[in-house]
């Protein structure tokens, strides 16, 4: 499986916003890397804008350049605000969901849970971290004692992170439920959606 194994505050400084995470790096040194860094000031052209505003989202869900074309053409398919359309498919994803049900500390951590084996998705296995998920789906972790011990350790990792209103947690059964599809407002995107739409409109 395909993934980014870069150093990741590179890539935090490198857009000024913290992709990965809190990061202490990132605050003490909120510039760009490099030896130009603290005085740079370099202007960007449009298109270089808009590959800024893709690379923050694609990032941002651990996607690799193959993948997430493949959301948006998925997305341009579909009817709807292509933008908003790609932001629901990517948040949706299995991994971003348990990630943000506090079962995976991070979304790196969250894919190796699903790729692992340790998730159930309505009760059958689910190994796929792009399984695309849909309302009234329920996520449960494996009824063993490993995925049921990391499960615990995410979970008290994950207490200070609100889960969204469209999921519902039960951390006593080690389940969550996917209520709705979330809009746009509450996914609060770290980037501008039209702008990567308009990039590969291009």
């Amino acid at each position: 499986m395909a993934r980014y194994k870069g150093p990741r505050v590179r890539i935090s400084r490198r857009f000024g916003i913290p992709i990965f995470g809190p990061s202490k790096y990132l605050e003490r040194r909120n510039y760009p890397p490099g030896v130009h860094g603290p005085k740079s000031r370099r202007k960007l052209t449009d298109y270089g804008a808009a590959l800024v505003e893709k690379q923050k989202l694609r990032y941002y869900y651990g996607l690799m350049e193959r993948q997430f074309r493949g959301v948006y053409q998925k997305a341009l398919k579909r009817r709807g605000v292509t933008g908003e359309l790609m932001l629901q498919i990517l948040e949706t994803r299995l991994d971003n969901v348990v990630h943000h049900l506090g079962l995976g500390t991070t979304r790196a951590a969250a894919r190796q849970m699903v790729a692992h084996g340790h998730i159930q998705v309505n009760g059958r296995k689910v190994g796929i971290p792009s399984y695309a998920l849909k309302v009234n789906d329920t996520i449960t972790v494996k009824n063993n004692t490993v995925s049921r011990q990391m499960a615990t350790k995410a979970f008290e990792l994950s207490t200070s992170r609100a889960i969204p209103d469209w999921l519902s947690v039960s951390k006593d059964e080690f389940k969550g439920v996917v209520m709705r599809i979330p809009t746009r407002e509450e996914i609060n995107p770290i980037a501008n959606e039209q702008t990567v739409v308009e990039f590969y409109s291009r």
